[in-house]
């Protein structure tokens, strides 16, 4: 796909997603605060099944994971143990001639600012002597705490939530009476001073991770590396997404993170690439051995049955919420033509779609909004369910489409006669007649019981 292509796919859907109110810009009446966004009620909708969903998967649905919410300000000796403070740094270059930075790891990818190199790769004008020397730069935010800001003062917004897990597993541990293995779910807000953000919300500097940190015999931990591994994928197919637009990519030699034994991300085709919005980690015995070192507390595990004592191995499963939300915008996205004329559609799993139901009135005369809005109070009751009466009931069918709704119900003239209404499917444009005193029974099965079916 060439760049222009690329680029007019996601104008379309970022365009969509202001219109419709899913995202927008962060103080977009001051002119917006650079790759920080803001999510509206259907984008916040939307993200907020997906965590749900998520959430009920790992630990509603399991017997062996629990959950935390863990503090996003930590002690500072934490980012120190975790190599935060001394590793967590990206490589910088400036253009001399546009003064845009830019990551080396990146250059092939960006292109340089200048006016006089415009449309050229940056890496080229590194190659002509355009660019300094590459500087470390470190991506954590710092910040103070307390009325005094000086080095003593310094404390860090978190880049991931992990490290509130390997704080906390023992205080997990020992209330809920856990043995090996079992886990510790915890889904908020991250941060870091990404230098390259971009591609809508894929890269931002605030964003939101559900990670899971799975506790192990070191023992048996290629068997349940591999388990996660296969239940994180199964688990998007689940959700809908187009298995041929995932793939595994394991991390070769250079790349695995100074903690892992193992890793695999699983990514997404986007209209921008290939690019990873789940990693599947071994991180071994790195973290909770680091954290026993720094603390001095120690973090090792006792086994009951053998009676050994050791620092038990860590699988990691992290998700960008922020990106699963995206891959499910782009993955359900589509650009149909019916009887001539395009209509945009978002094919969501009516789990994670912001609306369940619409409800119309076929006009607004002949007690039909009555009817409707009667409709519409009893399924409030359950599901989220968005309200129209303006225009033609073909054009309400569209924007519904446009925001993924995945059933619309309609009042007509037919109801009046015989109590039935009609139901439109969103994928199929399919109509079929029930009862209205079936709907909410007929909604349920395909909006709640999924649910539990999967």
């Amino acid at each position: 796909m060439g760049k222009a292509a690329i680029d007019q796919t996601m104008d379309k859907l970022v365009s969509l997603c202001k219109r419709r109110g899913f995202v927008f810009q962060s103080s977009e009446i001051y002119g917006g605060l650079n790759s920080c966004w803001d999510f509206g009620p259907l984008g916040v909708e939307l993200k907020r099944n997906i965590k749900d969903h998520w959430w009920q998967s790992m630990t509603h649905r399991r017997d062996d994971i629990d959950g935390i919410d863990a503090a996003i300000l930590m002690h500072p000796r934490v980012w120190e143990a975790s190599g935060h403070v001394a590793g967590f740094t990206d490589p910088l270059v400036d253009c001399k001639e546009c003064k845009a930075r830019f990551r080396m790891d990146q250059l092939e990818e960006s292109d340089c600012g200048s006016p006089a190199y415009k449309g050229r790769k940056a890496v080229k004008c590194h190659a002509e002597g355009k660019f300094t020397e590459p500087r470390q730069f470190n991506l954590m935010f710092k910040t103070f705490m307390g009325p005094v800001e000086d080095d003593a003062a310094i404390v860090y917004m978190r880049p991931e939530t992990a490290q509130g897990i390997y704080v906390n597993y023992l205080n997990v541990a020992g209330p809920m009476r856990r043995k090996l293995p079992f886990g510790i779910a915890q889904i908020g807000k991250a941060f870091r001073n990404e230098i390259s953000p971009g591609n809508f919300i894929f890269r931002s500097r605030e964003f939101e991770q559900m990670e899971m940190q799975y506790f192990v015999d070191p023992k048996e931990d290629q068997k349940w590396f591999e388990y996660w591994k296969e239940l994180r994928h199964a688990w998007y197919l689940d959700l809908g997404i187009r298995k041929e637009k995932m793939r595994f990519q394991q991390h070769g030699p250079g790349e695995l993170a100074h903690y892992a034994k193992d890793a695999y991300d699983i990514e997404y085709e986007f209209p921008f690439g290939w690019k990873e919005f789940e990693g599947i980690h071994n991180r071994t015995d790195f973290d909770l051995t680091r954290h026993k070192e720094y603390s001095g507390v120690d973090l090792s595990f006792f086994d009951e049955e053998t009676k050994a004592r050791f620092v038990p191995y860590i699988i990691e499963t992290s998700a960008g919420a922020d990106r699963s939300t995206l891959v499910c915008l782009v993955d359900g996205y589509r650009e149909e033509e019916v009887k001539c004329e395009m209509r945009t559609v978002i094919r969501l799993d009516p789990r994670i779609a912001p609306f369940k139901v619409a409800i119309f009135p076929l006009v607004n005369r002949e007690g039909m909004p009555e009817i409707a809005h009667n409709i519409e109070a009893d399924l409030r009751k359950h599901f989220k369910v968005f309200y129209d009466d303006k225009g033609a009931v073909g054009r309400r069918y569209r924007r519904q489409d446009e925001i993924g709704t995945p059933f619309c119900v309609t009042v007509d003239s037919q109801t009046l006669a015989d109590q039935t209404v009609t139901i439109r499917h969103r994928d199929s444009m399919e109509q079929e007649r029930i009862g209205m005193g079936r709907l909410g029974e007929w909604v349920g099965e395909r909006v709640v019981k999924i649910c539990w079916m999967s």
